[in-house]
């Protein structure tokens, strides 16, 4: 059978990048925590992108583990801006080309600077969304960074 390869796929494999797909049965946007049970996976390992933007005009992404929240404060201060907010869900699609629920940190229609939260690190793999809803993608969080040009931070609230 021929998997339909997303976005995030093509670019991994264009990166010679060994990644792990795992599916899920999933008709409409769940959240992360469900996902990760689903899965079978510690919720500490499996990561959510998030989107936001800045006065500037400019828009960052930010991964974090699924049961955490990003700190924007914190976030705002790693990538040199004032403040930032997180995008409106009907813009994802139209700035990232991933509907919600399916957004990749890896192979977005742009490049966008991408932050992970350093817990990643602790972990020998960790799991994103695959770029549609029902596919998560594993890879090395050494991976995960050189697949989106991204950087280890701390990033989420205590």
């Amino acid at each position: 059978m021929h998997e339909n390869k997303t976005n995030a796929m093509r670019m991994l494999d264009k990166l010679r990048i060994p990644y792990v797909s795992h599916t899920y049965e999933c008709e409409e946007f769940t959240d992360g925590v469900h996902i990760a049970h689903l899965l079978g996976q510690d919720c500490a390992r499996v990561f959510k992108t998030l989107i936001t933007a800045a006065k500037s005009g400019k828009y960052y992404v930010f991964a974090v583990p699924v049961e955490k929240e990003m700190d924007l404060k914190k976030c705002a201060a790693v990538v040199g801006e004032k403040a930032l907010s997180p995008i409106h869900v009907k813009d994802i699609q139209s700035v990232t080309g991933y509907i919600r629920g399916g957004c990749s940190p890896i192979g977005m229609k742009k490049q966008f600077r991408t932050v992970i939260h350093e817990s990643a690190k602790e972990f020998d793999t960790i799991i994103v969304s695959g770029g549609r809803l029902g596919l998560q993608l594993e890879m090395t969080p050494e991976n995960l960074v050189k697949a989106c040009s991204g950087e280890f931070a701390d990033i989420i609230l205590r």
